[in-house]
Formats: C-alpha cells, structure tokens, sequence
C-alpha cells in the first residue's frame, strides 16, 4: 500500500513516462485501457474520501489521471460507458446502504439506552436478601438432585420423579430471582449513565453520534470532517446521477413521440392519420382474433376425430373378439352333435341281431375314444360305423 501511494506521488510530480527512455514512444493514453479507474473517470474515487478515518477504503490500485477522465468526458455514449457509469453508480449505491444500516443500528442503540427497565431499583439489603435466598434454593437444588439419583439406584422411579419435579420448581425460582436481580442493576446503571452523560442523537449522512445540544464549534468540526463530507459528496453525486439519467430517459420518450408524430402527419396528416392507425390496429387485432379462432377450431376438430377414429378402432376390435367367440361356440357345438350322432348310429348297429359278433370290437372302440382327442374318436366311430355297415350288408 505504501508503494502505491509513493508511486501515485511520483506520478503527479513527474508524470507517468518518468520511467521511459527520451528514444521510446509514448503510448498516448486511451481510456478503456484497465489500468485506469472508471470511478474517478465517471466523478471520483471514492478511496480518496475517506482517508485515515474509520471508513477508510485503502489506496485505489487503479490509476487517476485528469488527461484520461478528459477524454472519456468528451469521447461518445457508447455502451462501454454506460457500463462504467452503472458500476460507479452501483458502487455508491452499495456504500449508501452499509452507513444506512449503520444509522439504523445506532438509533436502536440509543433507544435501547434511553429505555428503563420496568419497576424502582433494589436497594443494598434487598440486594443481600435476595443473594442469600439464591444460595439456598442452590443448595435444596443439589441435595434433592442427589436424593434423585440415590432413589433412581434404589429403583424407586416414582420417587425420583417427584424430586425432579420438585427440583425443577425451584430452579425457576431461581431464575426469577435473579433476573430481579440484573433488572435491578440494570437500571442502576442506567441512572449513573444518565446523570453522567448527556443525550446522544445519529448523524443522518454518516451515521456518528452526537452531543444534543453540543458546543458550535464541535459540530462545524464534525459537519467538516472527512467522514461526514465524504458521505454528504457520495449522496449528492449518486442523487445528481439519477435524476440527470432520469431526465436523459424522459427527453428520449418525448423526442421519440415527436419523431412518430411527424411520420405520422407526413403520411396522412393530422387527426386522421391518427383514426386511420387506429382502424389498422384493430383490423390487425380483428384478424388475429379470427386466427386464433380458427386455430381453436381445428385443434379441436382433430381432436374429435382423433377420438372418433378410437372409438371406431375400438369397436372394430370388440366385434371381432365376439366373432372368434361366436365362432369357437360354433365349433364346440357342431363336435359335440358329431359325437353324439355317432355314438347312436354305433348304439343301433350294436343292437341290431346280425351284427352281434361285432359287438364287442365296437364297445372296445368305444373305451379307447375317451383317452383320445375328439377329431381322432371321430375317425375311430367311423371306421367302426363302416365295418359293421359292411357286416350287415
């Protein structure tokens, strides 16, 4: 730190290029180059308002050189130094709030100070009375903690119980009393201080206390200090800044309106340019309206048939699944009247008196149908049907 001041020293008297050969060129200074400070180009530096006090912010790293701030000054708007300009703001803005808290913080303070706690000061013997009662309820609370856990051993749990409770109550007592107790010296001591000190009142701009009712001359020394100017120069440069920003916003709305109103007269001129826009806009506003209604409408003709075209889907497979079962009773059925039919048709020739010797072969037949499928019966039912057929012709 102390070489940065010694150099910035050396800088004012002989110069930047005081290190340069006389054969070397010169740089000529630009001021977007970093070495430079963008706070002491946009106003100042807010490291050189508050030296050697308690808001002392330290030797800037940056370089100040009035030639720099120059040409930034007379260099164009551009979006870099509008960038500038918003950290300097920022920056001021940040330190505004830290002493606003600090100002906060003081005047709770002072109320805290000017506040008396509530009831008269205790007096010397109710100070010893209450310090006695203190040291017996201390020493009940030890020797029934101690009968406590002798109980708890013993495995008497009821009884142990009831002299924690018990301990518990004085133990409040306790605390009562001596919260009486700081109340009481509390308020001592606030009377001293009263009576030997006078009322403190917060400096609004940079949050010192002062004497209400102070000699003059100590406050033109206060009001003139470093502290409380540097504070007062951050407050009045950051309120300048905005206001002048928000005029410099307002100028262009009103430059901006006057350029539409003179396009707007040269292309119609007058009022009825002015009506004729307004019909546009809400033709324009009509037809996106009928856009979006159309889109709506689409959107949910889709979606009906989209959901149609399920339900179809749907039903389409519902009537096939009937179908297959329609057609797998049909089957079941047409097998069982084929069983049946060759069962009688077997059943007859059996009882027939010609074909008694092949009576037995059939019921033989007969016994092995049922451990086989039914297309394989039937082909065994016919065979037997056709040979004993062919023994009574």
């Amino acid at each position: 730190m102390a070489v940065l001041a010694a150099a910035q020293l050396l800088d004012e008297l002989m110069g930047r290029h005081r290190n340069t050969n006389p054969n070397e060129k010169i740089k000529k200074p630009n001021w977007e180059d970093p070495e430079y400070c963008k706070y002491y180009m946009v106003k100042f530096c807010p490291h050189d308002l508050f030296v050697n006090t308690r808001a002392d912010l330290g030797v800037c790293p940056k370089v100040h050189d009035d030639e720099v701030k120059e040409l930034f000054e007379k260099a164009d708007f551009t979006y870099k130094k509008s960038q500038y300009i918003e950290e300097f703001l920022r920056f001021c803005r940040h330190m505004i709030n830290d002493v606003e808290r600090k100002i906060q913080k003081g005047k709770q303070r002072l109320e805290l100070m000017n506040s008396r706690p509530e009831g008269p000061p205790m007096t010397q013997a109710q100070t010893e009375k209450n310090q006695e009662q203190v040291s017996l309820l201390s020493e009940k609370i030890t020797s029934l903690v101690r009968e406590a856990e002798e109980a708890g051993t013993c495995g008497n749990v009821e009884q142990a119980q009831g002299l924690m409770k018990l301990c518990d109550r004085l133990k409040e007592e306790k605390d009562q009393l001596l919260k009486q107790q700081e109340n009481s010296h509390w308020s001592m001591t606030a009377e001293l201080a009263a009576a030997q000190e006078k009322q403190m009142e917060v400096c609004p701009v940079c949050g010192a206390f002062l004497i209400v009712g102070d000699a003059q001359q100590r406050i033109d020394d206060h009001l003139s200090g470093k502290q409380h100017v540097g504070y007062f120069k951050l407050r009045q440069a950051y309120e300048e800044m905005v206001a002048s920003r928000e005029k410099e916003q307002q100028e262009k709305e009103k430059r901006r309106r006057e350029e539409r109103e003179k396009e707007r007269n040269a292309r119609g001129g007058g009022l009825g340019s002015d009506r004729r826009d307004r019909e546009r806009m809400e033709r324009d506003r009509e037809r996106d309206r009928d856009k979006d209604k159309e889109k709506d409408s689409t959107r949910d003709k889709d979606r009906h048939r989209e959901s149609r075209d399920n339900d179809k889907n749907n039903r389409h497979e519902e009537r096939e699944r009937d179908r297959e079962r329609d057609r797998d009773k049909e089957r079941e059925r047409d097998r069982e009247q084929r069983t049946v039919t060759v069962i009688a048709s077997a059943n007859i020739v059996e009882d027939h008196p010609m074909t008694a010797h092949v009576a037995a072969p059939a019921t033989a037949v007969s016994e092995t149908e049922v451990s086989q499928t039914p297309s394989k019966r039937w082909e065994c039912k016919e065979e037997n049907r056709s040979a004993a057929t062919k023994r009574y012709l």
